[in-house]
């Protein structure tokens, strides 16, 4: 989900960076690439992820026949 958002971040600061303007209040297209890179390390480091072992839930459980 992260990545996602980061993936508009980028998009947006792309846009302004292209377009030259200049939010007030100092948001510009480097804030908003800095902004989106937060968010992709966010991600990598498993913030807002489910759980670590979603997948691994019911390994144990299973018998060979």
């Amino acid at each position: 989900m992260l990545a996602v958002v980061a993936a508009i971040v980028f998009g947006l600061g792309f846009l302004l960076d292209l377009v030259g303007v200049r939010i007030p209040g100092g948001f510009s297209g480097m804030t908003f690439a800095l902004l989106g890179l937060t968010l992709l390390a966010l991600h990598q480091a498993g913030v807002g992820t489910a759980s670590i072992r979603s997948g691994y839930s019911n390994w144990r459980g299973r018998t060979r026949r």
